[in-house]
């Protein structure tokens, strides 16, 4: 077993090659570009919702805030009637891209390749092979940032093809943090 303080380089290397590599695939790459569709009119429904002044949050139209609401015709019946929607409203002016949101997700990265870390350290010893760490931390990594996108595809009407092509970024991220892994294993 290897603990994982001793594992502080490659968990704070492969942070830093996963946060560059998703850097390159959004902004250089955007291969992401087609993720959302337009609205028709989108004018015309940004002037409609402009007046209902939404704060800032999820929301989901039509909401049933209990299963019995859920289960009622009145409720049925606004579904039939549509549109039903999940939908996310930023303030006003709110920049799409803050340097809170960056820090969150370098700490998000380093979490991922912290749990890879571990599970690593947990079936290997010092000295491992780089194959052997790694199949284990890539699988660790590869979990941590892709399989969750399945739900938004499930739950959230996300399209599978963007799902894929999340889950595709989080299989390069979870192999760059095997690579770090493998490397600079102890």
């Amino acid at each position: 077993m290897v603990s994982v303080f001793s594992l502080w380089l490659p968990i704070l290397v492969s942070g830093v090659l996963v946060f560059v590599a998703s850097c390159v695939i959004h902004m250089v790459i955007n291969y992401h570009r087609h993720d959302y569709r337009a609205l028709p009119d989108e004018d015309g429904v940004m002037d409609a919702l402009r007046v209902f002044d939404i704060p800032g949050g999820t929301y989901s139209v039509p909401h049933a805030a209990s299963r019995e609401v859920l289960m009622s015709e009145a409720f049925q019946e606004k579904v039939k009637r549509g549109p039903v929607a999940f939908m996310t409203v930023l303030p006003p002016g709110h920049p799409l891209m803050r340097s809170s949101q960056l820090v969150q997700w370098f700490v998000y990265c380093l979490v991922v390749s912290l749990l890879a870390a571990y599970v690593t350290g947990l079936g290997l010893g010092p000295g491992a092979e780089y194959m052997s760490v790694f199949k284990i931390a890539s699988t660790a990594a590869v979990m941590g940032y892709a399989l969750a996108h399945a739900q938004d595809a499930i739950w959230m009407f996300q399209g599978w093809p963007a799902t894929a092509r999340s889950m595709f970024d989080g299989v390069v991220y979870g192999l760059l943090t095997g690579g770090a892994f493998g490397w600079l294993w102890p």
